[in-house]
This record gives structure tokens, C-alpha cells and sequence, in this order.
């Protein structure tokens, strides 16, 4: 069953991360976009696939701890790292993607969330105000936390060094 549960956890990731895309297309495509119903456009592309990225976390959760438990692995470091890791990229891409564009959101006059609260949308910033919030996202700094996790991640789950 081990290598079916490993299976499982590697098609968990790459749903995450086909999912986590189209966040990841629109973030970039926003750094020069300026053109309010191209914003909101993207904006919205960016967070349609949550259900699936979630659904898709889980089941990655879902096929390392069975996996873990299968291979018995919960005695070595590299588990819990990998898994410590998990939580700090994903707690750590949440709390500056929602910062970054849930303030974009609000001054597009769509729905946002502030500190993991929605709230509807609200008026229409100015057009500068606009600027200004998608001036301060910075989709480099969230790609290097993702890709630069799941890269360790990965690199722990294949070598197992400890």
C-alpha cells in the first residue's frame, strides 16, 4: 500500500500546484496591469481555484501522514521538517498573499479578506489608490517562499538526510 499513499500524496501536489497557478499567472500579470476590469478580472482568475488548491492540500497532507505511518517514518527528522515546512509556506504565502491582494481587492471594489475575515466589496478606490495596492504585492517575494520550500520539501522527502 506504501507506494499507492505515496502516490496519492504526489498527485496532491501536483493539484496544488496546477491550481496554485493560475494565482501565481495572475499575480504576475497584475504587476503592470492597470486597467480596472482587467484587474478585477485577473484578481478573480487568482482566487477561482482555491477549492481546488485546498481539496488538493489536503489530500497531499493526506498521502504523507499515511505514507509516514506506512514507511515508518515518524521517527526521523526529515518528516517533521518537511511537514513543519508545509505549515510555514503555506502560513507564510497566506498571510502575504491575503495582505498583498485582499488590499488590491478591496480598492478593485470586489470582495476581500482581511486577517482571514471576508468582507464584501465595498466602493471603488481611486485609480492611484489601485496602483498603490498592487504596487506593494510583490509575487517574486511569494514565488521564492513557494518555490524555494517545496524545492527543501522536496529535497527532504527524496534524500531523507536525518
Amino acid at each position: 500500500m506504501y507506494p499507492w499513499f505515496v502516490y496519492l500524496h504526489i498527485l496532491g501536489i501536483f493539484g496544488f500546484l496546477l491550481a496554485h497557478g493560475a494565482s501565481a499567472a495572475a499575480a504576475f500579470a497584475l504587476r503592470r496591469e492597470r486597467n480596472l476590469e482587467r484587474v478585477r478580472v485577473l484578481l478573480d482568475l487568482s482566487t477561482s481555484t482555491f477549492g481546488i488548491m485546498y481539496a488538493s492540500l489536503g489530500i497531499l497532507l493526506l498521502g504523507g501522514i499515511i505514507s509516514g505511518f506506512i514507511g515508518r517514518w515518524w521517527g526521523r527528522g526529515w518528516i517533521w521538517v518537511s511537514l513543519v515546512l508545509l505549515i510555514a509556506i503555506v502560513a507564510a504565502m497566506g498571510s502575504l498573499g491575503t495582505r498583498f491582494y485582499g488590499e488590491a481587492r478591496r480598492a478593485a471594489g470586489l470582495p476581500y479578506m482581511v486577517g482571514g475575515k471576508p468582507f464584501p466589496a465595498t466602493g471603488t478606490a481611486t485609480p492611484e489608490e489601485i496602483d498603490a495596492a498592487l504596487s506593494r504585492a510583490n509575487p517574486v517575494l511569494l514565488t521564492l517562499i513557494g518555490f524555494g520550500g517545496f524545492a527543501v520539501a522536496a529535497w527532504l522527502m527524496i534524500f531523507k538526510p536525518f
